[in-house]
């Protein structure tokens, strides 16, 4: 094989080695931006729900104040009022469930396949990238002796 025909093989299997990587490295990013948007799309509907929330606490505060300047003795015993009242609580309802779902959790990743071991770790929204330690049978009698 000449010098040549060794270059070109050798970028070839770099070129494939790449568009792997980049591949991966594509999933990956898909992967984050779904649960991103899926996070955004629950914010936006909380949001929404507690603005209807807001209208509604406007509309009770005022019926009640209509019913008491009118003199009512018992303003809480209003239809319109339980009627506020009921939508304020199926909203309420609403917003618990969608705070109260879990995201999906994403899949493990294993590690990249360099030769050495490492693992990667999840805390909080930080991946954390350790190696492992190997110790030889002489380093790890120095330290049983020091124990």
């Amino acid at each position: 094989m000449s010098f040549w025909d060794k270059i070109q093989e050798d970028l070839k299997k770099n070129l494939q080695e790449g568009l792997e990587i980049f591949r991966e490295g594509g999933s990956v990013v898909t992967e984050k931006l779904e649960k991103l948007t899926g996070e955004g799309k629950k914010k936006y509907k909380v949001f929404n729900l507690n603005m209807k929330v807001q209208e509604e606490f406007a509309k009770l505060g005022g019926e009640i104040y209509d019913l008491i300047t009118g003199k009512s003795k018992n303003p809480l015993g209003n239809r319109q009022v339980k009627s506020i009242i009921s939508k304020i609580n199926k909203l309420e309802g609403q917003i618990n469930k969608l705070e109260s779902k879990e995201v999906k959790k994403p899949k493990k990743t294993t590690a990249q396949k360099t030769g050495s071991k490492s693992t990667k770790k999840t805390v909080g929204k930080i991946t954390v990238k350790s190696r492992a330690k190997r110790k030889t049978s002489a380093a790890a009698t120095e330290q049983n002796k020091k124990s």
